[in-house]
């Protein structure tokens, strides 16, 4: 079970889905060679991936190139079908931040063969989350400082008023595509700075008002020994 603190108490993260985005900051779109979307784009996280904070990244031998990936991510607080955007905050519970952890050797193949990128996306521990939920009452996330160091190294830095798309917009969109249940959520994309992760970095992901996460990287391999 996967708790973190929320108000006075604890929230279970039990999500049906994990759905993020891609490409919605320009920057990371342009690093990685890649046009601004007209529309959001987005994949699906399976919940196995989650794993919460100081806990370990486990590198999976299947890949030599994993990155880290900094989100703001969007809690959904009750069922939500063909919501507009004016109405959207009446379905949001909270805010966390996740790291969508990618293998970005095998996502490449999977956009040359035009094949999903489920594989790249899905590895266990591959959906970090922390280090609590904020009520959305509490936090204006229109305008928040976004980054993330490895072993003590910026190497993402950003504000949330960059998104290409903002949080009514996407969850306008993707509830028109399919029915988001309580608990389910939303990555929002991730700022420009994305790089890879090797066995022993220690990571430090932020979000202002949020807080910071902090995760451990491992190898498959040393699991193994």
């Amino acid at each position: 079970m996967l708790r973190l603190p929320f108000r006075d108490t604890y929230y279970e993260i039990r999500p049906t889905k994990i759905i993020a985005l891609a490409k919605n900051y320009a920057e990371h779109a342009k690093e990685m060679e890649s046009d601004v979307p007209e529309r959001p784009v987005f994949f699906l996280k399976p919940p196995s991936a989650l794993i919460g904070p100081n806990s370990t990244i486990v590198l999976p031998r299947m890949s030599k190139r994993v990155d880290h990936e900094v989100e703001l991510a969007v809690i959904i607080g009750k069922r939500a079908r063909n919501v507009p955007a004016k109405k959207v905050m009446d379905y949001v519970l909270g805010y966390t931040i996740l790291l969508d952890i990618t293998a970005r050797d095998l996502q490449a193949e999977a956009r040359k063969s035009g094949m999903p990128w489920a594989i790249a996306k899905g590895f266990d521990t591959f959906a970090p989350v922390g280090p609590r939920v904020i009520d959305k009452r509490e936090l204006d996330i229109s305008d928040l400082e976004i980054g993330l160091k490895v072993n003590g190294q910026l190497r993402q830095l950003g504000r949330t008023s960059e998104m290409v798309f903002k949080v009514p917009e996407l969850i306008e969109y993707i509830s028109s595509v399919m029915t988001l249940e309580p608990g389910d959520i939303i990555a929002t994309g991730t700022p420009a700075g994305v790089g890879p992760l090797r066995h022993g970095d220690r990571i430090e992901a932020w979000i202002e008002g949020i807080g910071t996460l902090e995760e451990d990287v491992i190898a498959e391999d040393s699991i193994l020994c």
